[in-house]
């Protein structure tokens, strides 16, 4: 019987292999509308396993379910394999059933595009690119980046994406132990170093508390009076967009 599978699996073309897998996963999607980490398992994405993001994301995410929401995830995967990648995007589908995906990635994955899911080719510290997507597909509710995790490219992403987030929107990042890593651009033995990504985000809770600098002394920080919360989980990092403009308590 193995044998059998075998060999038609061998005389099915890629593109073929994965539109059986897809039907499969979404039949038994059907069975669990409301559990990310069964619908990352089901469509074998390394958000839950590997990490364990799916929980998090739920209890950010949840309030949005039923929503018309767009998504944007930087990075497909599957590297230049055609008919490889795109699990989170069909995961993201299927957990908001109203929702618009959208992703981006180095590699030309269009061949993955289905309806509700639009992937763009191009680069993640292409800053004019991002804005060009941007402006096509208007501001999202929630960006997630699972990109090259270089810690350079990922604030560099923010930096450009983050005015294009609703208000109440959702940013996260994953993968931040590439801020320990030298290959990534990071550093395990100054852990001071702003050149990565987690300094460059522990920096984000003064920006919340901008009203109370001196500014005759303090330069405003970037982002100040758009930053509801920050959330630090493990290899996690999620950020909820606000504006915040609360008086201020100081007694100065």
């Amino acid at each position: 019987m193995i044998k059998i599978k075998e060999k038609i699996i061998e005389r099915l073309s890629p593109k073929r292999i994965r539109q059986i897998r897809n039907i499969r996963d979404d039949l038994l999607s059907i069975f669990f509308p409301f559990s990310l980490t069964r619908l990352a398992q089901i469509h074998r994405t390394d958000k839950w396993g590997r990490h364990y993001y799916t929980p998090h994301y739920y209890n950010h995410f949840r309030r949005l379910k039923f929503k018309r929401i767009k998504l944007l995830e930087i990075g497909v995967g599957g590297y230049d394999y055609a008919y490889k990648g795109g699990r989170s995007l069909r995961m993201w589908k299927r957990f908001f059933p109203f929702g618009r995906i959208y992703s981006i990635d180095i590699f030309d994955k269009k061949s993955l595009q289905e309806n509700r899911i639009k992937i763009f080719q191009g680069s993640q510290i292409d800053r004019e690119f991002l804005k060009r997507i941007m402006l096509d597909i208007g501001k999202v509710d929630i960006i997630v980046d699972d990109g090259s995790h270089k810690n350079d490219h990922v604030i560099t992403t923010f930096e450009t994406l983050y005015p294009y987030l609703k208000e109440e929107g959702i940013y996260a990042i994953e993968d931040v132990e590439t801020s320990y890593l030298d290959k990534f651009g990071g550093d395990s033995e100054d852990l001071s170093n702003p050149r990565t990504t987690m300094n460059y985000f522990k920096a984000v809770p003064d920006t919340i508390n901008y009203l109370e600098y001196d500014h005759s002394k303090t330069q405003m920080p970037k982002h100040a009076g758009y930053v509801n919360s920050i959330h630090f989980y493990h290899n996690l990092i999620i950020i909820i967009k606000k504006s915040n403009n609360e008086k201020s308590s100081n007694y100065r």
